[in-house]
């Protein structure tokens, strides 16, 4: 029977493994939902799972980022290529979506590691750290300001590309309607004959 020692390694190798088959895509329109991603991959990886990275600091819900786990390293590798070298299709449209293989610190979830171990302590007013920890702490109040201000902007973007990308579907529906009606009603074959080309050829 194992240990209780034993039995942590077992996991944590377990879970080394799933970080190996798993993928990481930042960049990621709040219209993405997990079949849109198995959908995007289905021509190279089976997804297995799908976990969205949400911010839960901002009050907007925009699944910037997932975690894609797959079914083995070999569909990890050629998901990660594939979304190098091609854009990834969101309703008929590219997106400027990035993907990199995951790390473990990306997972929550992640047990902790055999051997490791971990001091915290909290620090007061006269401690030698207290001023640094301040300066830090000031630091990261603005960056959450300048942040803010960076997920607005994106959002307005987002909304105009998305209206651009209907524009765009829109537009492409209405030349497929005409091609069709031009088929059907024998328009075609009037043109045909006047320019005299042979719809054979």
């Amino acid at each position: 029977m194992e240990t209780s020692k034993e039995q942590a390694s077992t996991k944590y190798a377990d879970f080394e493994e799933k970080v190996k088959k798993t993928i990481y895509i930042d960049q990621l329109s709040p219209q993405v939902t997990t079949p849109v991603i198995k959908a995007a991959l289905a021509q190279c990886a089976n997804v297995v799972n799908v976990e969205f990275i949400v911010n839960y600091t901002i009050p907007y819900d925009i699944p910037s980022a997932a975690l894609v786990e797959l079914d083995d390293e070999v569909q990890a590798k050629a998901a990660v290529e594939l979304m190098t070298d091609f854009p990834f299709i969101i309703g008929g449209m590219p997106r400027p979506v990035k993907a990199t293989y995951a790390k473990a610190e990306m997972f929550r979830d992640r047990p902790p590691c055999p051997g490791l171990k971990k001091d915290f302590r909290w620090i007061k007013q006269g401690d030698g750290e207290y001023e640094t920890m301040k300066k830090l702490k000031n630091l990261a109040k603005k960056q959450e300001s300048e942040n803010m201000a960076l997920i607005k902007n994106l959002l307005d973007e987002e909304k105009e590309l998305a209206k651009q990308q209907q524009e765009a579907l829109d537009g492409n529906g209405k030349k497929y309607e005409m091609l069709e009606a031009v088929m059907s009603n024998g328009t075609i074959r009037k043109l045909a004959h006047h320019y005299g080309v042979s719809l054979d050829d």
